[in-house]
This record gives C-alpha cells, sequence and structure tokens, in this order.
C-alpha cells in the first residue's frame, strides 16, 4: 500500500466509518443498547414494578386491575418487554462489538507504524552516535 494511502487509512475517524455503515435498523439497535443499559433504565423498571405491586396490593379495591398474588398482567407485560428488548440487544451488542474490533485494528495498524517509526529513528540515532564517536576520536587524536 503506498504511503499517502496508509497516511489516509490510518487518519480516518473508524468511529464516524462505523457510524457511517450502519443501517437505520442498525442504529436504532444500538440506540436501544444504549438505552436499556443504563442504570437510569434498571430504576426506571424498578419503579414502575414497585408502583404497579403497591397498586394492586394495597392500592383501593375497586381500582385494582391486576390482582395479587398473580400479577398475570405484569407477567404479560414484562414477558414481551423481553421478548422486544432481548434480540434487539443483542444485535446492539453485536454492533457494538463489531466496533470494538474496528477501532483495534486500527489502533493495532498504528502501532505497527509506531513501531516502524521508532526502528528508523533508533537506526539513524545509532548512526549518528557513531559519528559522533568518530569525530571525537578524531578531536581526542589532535
Amino acid at each position: 500500500m503506498p504511503e499517502s494511502e496508509d497516511k489516509e487509512k490510518l487518519f480516518q475517524n473508524v468511529n464516524v466509518r462505523h457510524k457511517e455503515s450502519l443501517t437505520r435498523l442498525e442504529r436504532f439497535a444500538v440506540w436501544v443498547t444504549d438505552r436499556i443499559g443504563t442504570m437510569g433504565f434498571f430504576f426506571l423498571i424498578f419503579a414502575w414494578t414497585m408502583l404497579w405491586f403497591l397498586w394492586n396490593t394495597i392500592g383501593p379495591k375497586e381500582f385494582r386491575f391486576d390482582p395479587f398474588p398473580a400479577f398475570a398482567l405484569w407477567l404479560f407485560i414484562s414477558n414481551m418487554l423481553q421478548l422486544f428488548f432481548l434480540p434487539l440487544i443483542m444485535v446492539g451488542q453485536n454492533l457494538q462489538s463489531r466496533h470494538a474490533e474496528l477501532r483495534a485494528e486500527h489502533d493495532f495498524e498504528i502501532n505497527q507504524k509506531a513501531e516502524r517509526e521508532i526502528e528508523a529513528i533508533s537506526a539513524k540515532l545509532g548512526e549518528q552516535k557513531k559519528i559522533l564517536s568518530e569525530v571525537l576520536d578524531k578531536l581526542d587524536r589532535r
């Protein structure tokens, strides 16, 4: 690969490249994964569950809509949420994993280039050290 293409590839933003490669549905899956995998979402579900439980156990009897102890409606709704969110989260995690692999590959390429440059600099420093030693030897002989 010519050096100009090599430099261009190294300076591309992998995050932007990955984001641009996603379809609308893939972006939606990543968005869902990012939102559901937070403590805020956990507390939202926890609060909703507690309100549901409290309303249907100690709320006014004529307004209780999901009787204790079965909570059949709550079980149905929570199962539906799980059925819809689980595949979306898995797709989102796969996409995030693909993104992480792209970043790791990019980092590896940068590290390889840096290693080649360090070796070249080290070789030049070795040459300079040799030249300086020769100059010092000539000065000492005078």
